[in-house]
């Protein structure tokens, strides 16, 4: 299993927590972005910058991912690729996208599209809580417990 990361809306303390969960477990995590970003240094940890445009790190993700992957996420979209190559998609809030959830959250995704389309100011998602941020370093422990279990 190899982590990669859509890195560029991905929040700090997301990161933090994959690179403690990278460095412990040993697995390799990529983070993929169109600027550059600063990580810490190990063999275990890199950093892959993309040109800018719109999904071109989304699309890097899907070229390199293969089955049994984990992304991290909170591009739909790009949740939606990775579940149909047999990959794990987890958004920072905890959540973890499968094949019997994703198409819902694809529908809810392009109706509040069409609302903001249309003129319609939907605002945007809400601050991430400490709650969110415990909800994803459980659920990323309990992928990686699974993972070590079956290795």
């Amino acid at each position: 299993m190899k982590i990669w990361v859509d890195a560029d809306a991905c929040p700090g303390v997301i990161k933090d927590i994959l690179f403690r969960a990278a460095e412990r477990t040993g697995l390799q995590l990529t983070l993929v972005a169109n600027h550059p970003l600063r990580i810490p240094r190990s063999a275990a940890i890199q950093f892959v910058q993309v040109a800018a445009g719109c999904d071109v790190a989304d699309n890097e993700i899907v070229k390199r991912l293969t089955s049994g992957d984990l992304v991290i996420t909170a591009d739909i979209p790009l949740a939606a690729e990775v579940v149909a190559k047999g990959a794990l998609a987890l958004n920072p809030r905890g959540e973890l996208y499968t094949a019997e959830n994703i198409r819902e959250r694809l529908n809810v995704r392009d109706f509040m599209d069409t609302l903001r389309s249309n003129g319609i100011d939907t605002g945007g998602p809400p601050a991430l809580t400490p709650r969110d941020r415990q909800s994803f370093a459980n659920n990323l422990d309990k992928l990686l417990t699974s993972y070590a279990r079956k290795a």
